[in-house]
């Protein structure tokens, strides 16, 4: 009696992917990274501009103080806290230029001064305010220190009265809004930063 065996092996149950699986993975793995991409980007531009926008905040912030303390110290009567012709801060946007001899407030009309450097030398772009940064050795007051202008930015302080919606009580309470316009890096349109503080008569 013969006995046959057989060398036959089973099949694997291996196979591959298709070639449309292949290219759908790949479409699914380019939209990841570009949208992983984007988000970098938008991060970039946002670091590139963050020091503006800081600087216009603290711009905003000096401005509101200085009203607030003019005003606490009797600098100011309450009375001139107002936009020209009432009071005497200047309407509409203006160049930050230093406050004047006279008030020494900035914003104030035809009271300006040239801002000065942190060494005592008159700021570029017609003493308009400047920052002092430093330089390649990282020391502030060295002879490689970098001056960084601030013509690229406006300030507009509004001030309104408020009364009563009867109009009967007079105006012991005031809106300022102090606005600063600037150019911003990787922006096709200026920027803005408003802060909105009220004053009243009584301190």
């Amino acid at each position: 009696m013969k006995i046959k065996l057989s060398s036959r092996l089973p099949k694997s149950a291996k196979s591959g992917f298709s070639l449309l699986e292949v290219m759908i993975s790949m479409f699914i793995l380019t939209t990841g990274l570009l949208a992983v991409l984007s988000v970098f980007g938008v991060a970039i531009s946002a670091n590139a501009s963050s020091q503006q926008d800081m600087i216009a905040r603290q711009v905003a912030s000096e401005a509101m103080e200085s009203i607030f303390t003019a005003r606490n110290s009797s600098q100011l009567t309450f009375s001139q806290i107002q936009n020209v012709p009432s009071g005497i801060f200047a309407a509409g946007p203006q160049t930050l230029m230093c406050g004047g001899p006279t008030y020494g407030i900035v914003g104030v009309s035809g009271d300006t001064a040239s801002c000065l450097t942190q060494s005592g030398a008159v700021c570029p772009n017609g003493g308009v305010e400047c920052l002092t940064e430093p330089g390649p050795d990282g020391i502030v007051g060295t002879a490689d220190d970098v001056i960084v202008s601030l013509n690229n930015y406006t300030r507009t302080i509004a001030i309104t009265p408020l009364t009563s919606t009867a109009n009967d009580l007079g105006p012991t309470l005031i809106q300022v809004v102090v606005t600063i316009t600037y150019n911003a890096t990787n922006s096709p349109v200026p920027k803005t930063y408003t802060l909105e503080e009220y004053i009243s008569s009584y301190h």
